[in-house]
């Protein structure tokens, strides 16, 4: 059976690891676009929006239009940067090395 002590060393390594991943994360840039590139928006880790690009075809389209392409560009940054945040999170707990049978208290 793994010794506490080694759980809780591999815990605070974790948890190191974890707070650096986040750090890397809010720096990240991900792009998100919609109406096959017509709008593309550049988003950071905390989801602030760095930079709005519209192609000027989609100018001549209904202020509607418009939105619908601007909002579904956003979504997609954010799904992007919530799959790399989820990889990244799996890829950390999947190091840490647990007795059978032992789960956390959440």
């Amino acid at each position: 059976m793994t010794d506490l002590n080694e759980i809780m060393k591999q815990a605070k390594l974790m948890q190191e690891q974890f707070q650096k991943a986040q750090e890397e994360q809010l720096k990240t840039m991900t792009e998100g676009e919609s109406g096959a590139g017509l709008v593309k928006v550049v988003m950071n880790g905390k989801h602030d929006i760095i930079s709005v690009s519209l192609d000027d075809g989609v100018m001549g389209e209904d202020k509607a239009v418009i939105e619908d392409l601007l909002a579904a560009a956003v979504n997609d940054a954010v799904r992007k940067i919530e799959e790399k945040n989820k990889d990244a999170l799996g890829s950390m707990a999947g190091g840490m090395k647990m007795p059978d049978g032992f789960k956390f208290p959440f």
